[in-house]
Parts: C-alpha cells; sequence; structure tokens
C-alpha cells in the first residue's frame, strides 16, 4: 500500500522544484553574469575568478525564496585590510547600480535587489586568500563580517562538497527549508544544512521519504541540545554552527519539531498544514485516490508561538 505521507512529501519537493521557474532563473543568470563582468573589469589581476555558490549551486533551493550568490576571491595582496576590501567592492557597486537596485550590507555579503517585473536577488560576497597564492591550491578564504569588524574563515568550496552527492540528505534540506519558510522561521540555512548531513551520518534514516524525514527529526530532537552537539563547518572546523541558536532557541526549535511529529501522528493530514504545497505548482490532482488532494477543512491549524530568532 502506498504510503500517504511519503507520497505528499514527494509531491511538496516537485512543487517546490527550479525548474518551475527556469525563465526567472535564467534573468537572475544573466544579471549575476553582468556583476561578475563589471567586477573583473573593475579588479582584473587583483582577483581570480569569481565562482558561484549557496543553495542553488548545492542544489537545496527552493523556488519561493532564493537568490544567488557570487563569490570573489581577492588574492592577499590586492588590499590591507578585509575591511577596505568589502568597503571597495561595496562603493563600486553602488556606483554601478544604485540607480536600478536597493543595495545593503549583510552579515558577510552585499545584498543587490533589482526591482524589475520579478525582483532579483544576488548576493556578492568579497572574499580574500588566507595567505598569498594560497587560493588556487587550498580553497581557504577569510570574509569581512560587517557587525562586529571581525572575520570568518572559510572554504566554500569544501562546503559545497559536503553536500555534492547526498541525494537524500538534499530532500530532507530542501523540506525543512520549505516548513521555515511557510511558517517564518528564520533558521539559518547552512545551519539545516549541516543539521540534516548529521543526522544522517548518526541515525543512518532508512525507508521511504517520510520514515527518513522523520528519523531525521528524531534524531535533531534527541540531540541539538546536548551540551555536547556541535555542527562544525566543513569549511572552518573551528566555525560551530550549533552556537548560532542559544539554549532558548535550541528549546523552541525542539517543541516545533516535536510538535509536528505529534500532530502528524495524531492526524496524517495535519502534514499539509505543516508543508503545505505551493499551490502555483502544484500538479493538477483529478485522481480521487491521490491522499495529498484533500481538502483544507480537515487540517487543525497550530497558532504561532511568540520567540525570539538567532
Amino acid at each position: 500500500m502506498a504510503d500517504y505521507k511519503s507520497d505528499y512529501l514527494n509531491s511538496v519537493l516537485e512543487s517546490y522544484r527550479m525548474k518551475h521557474i527556469e525563465e526567472l532563473i535564467n534573468t537572475y543568470r544573466t544579471k549575476r553574469n553582468a556583476i561578475k563582468l563589471f567586477l573583473n573589469k573593475q579588479y582584473g589581476s587583483h582577483i581570480y575568478e569569481p565562482f558561484n555558490s549557496g543553495s542553488y549551486k548545492k542544489h537545496t533551493a527552493i523556488n519561493t525564496k532564493f537568490d544567488l550568490d557570487l563569490v570573489v576571491p581577492f588574492k592577499r595582496n590586492a588590499f590591507s585590510t578585509l575591511e577596505d576590501m568589502f568597503e571597495d567592492v561595496f562603493e563600486k557597486l553602488t556606483e554601478k547600480y544604485q540607480h536600478e537596485t536597493t543595495i545593503k550590507k549583510q552579515g558577510v555579503s552585499i545584498g543587490l535587489t533589482f526591482n524589475e517585473e520579478d525582483e532579483i536577488n544576488i548576493d556578492v560576497v568579497p572574499a580574500r586568500e588566507t595567505s598569498q597564492d594560497s587560493f588556487p591550491l587550498e580553497k581557504n578564504l577569510n570574509l569581512h563580517k560587517t557587525q562586529s569588524d571581525g572575520y570568518l574563515k572559510t572554504n566554500i568550496h569544501a562546503q559545497i562538497e559536503h553536500i555534492k552527492a547526498k541525494e537524500n540528505e538534499r530532500k530532507v534540506i530542501r523540506l525543512l527549508k520549505i516548513w521555515k519558510a511557510c511558517h517564518q522561521y528564520k533558521y539559518k540555512s547552512f545551519f539545516i544544512e549541516l543539521l540534516v548531513i548529521k543526522a544522517y551520518e548518526k541515525s543512518s534514516p532508512q525507508g521511504n521519504l517520510w520514515e527518513q524525514f522523520k528519523t531525521v527529526l528524531n534524531y535533531i530532537i534527541d540531540n541539538v541540545q546536548s551540551e555536547n552537539f556541535t555542527l562544525k563547518d566543513p569549511g572552518n572546523n573551528n566555525n560551530d554552527l550549533a552556537l548560532s541558536l542559544d539554549d532558548i532557541e535550541k528549546n523552541m526549535l525542539v517543541f516545533r519539531l516535536k510538535s509536528m511529529l505529534e500532530q502528524i501522528e495524531s492526524n496524517e493530514k495535519q502534514i499539509e498544514f505543516y508543508l503545505p504545497l505551493n499551490e502555483k505548482f502544484a500538479e493538477d490532482n483529478k485522481d480521487e485516490n491521490k491522499a495529498y488532494g484533500l481538502k483544507s477543512s480537515v487540517l487543525i491549524s497550530t497558532p504561532p508561538v511568540s520567540q525570539r530568532f538567532g
């Protein structure tokens, strides 16, 4: 007998696939390529070739909320400080695009929002190799942290490789990103990626998609609050993403996941509330035997809980 919850989750993933917005993605790519060309002209031999990163590159993007990321790796002697590098890129992008976009500093990146027929979001990440001529071989980079005037060492290529061949993990990552987007939770996507990958490494989920999803959620519930729990960045072992949530936020995450599992276990149709289809791209359901065509009247909405976000 077909498993309703697993079939439904596969339908959810299908409705959020990036292929449904290929024309918009092409517009994004065109804009990103134009920015890449502009920065290559501005900095010439002071940079290595800019490269793509982020959730789209990792195949974990969903079609309701995404951007394209462009990393600009500078040579060590291009600027004396990371702040100087960041500010120079920000100034040049502002001068070039100020009349057609909103530009803002955000964390370690510069966000450009082009207000065209469809809103286009491109994140530019200025970075600098950790030592002279080391980037081509080692791929290590330092990023400027705008909020603390500090820096973050990372290896974005290692982060991409960490998830590249993990097909099942990517499905569950996308499901949790859909869950957080639909309910407006503020967990970092990178935190979710590392959390799911660790859950697979430690609990070896088996079975259909729902069974694997449930195993991952139970692993998170059982472990994320432990004092010894870590989520080490594959690009920098000193960067622990588990520390991006404080104890209260971890408690709230466990509460939300436990509530979701309990509600779905007591009434499987609740899965449609927690992980709704993207109705814009949901398949037409003319087969009455397909359970995911149920009316919303069978769902029980869970009221939002006041909280702080990380």
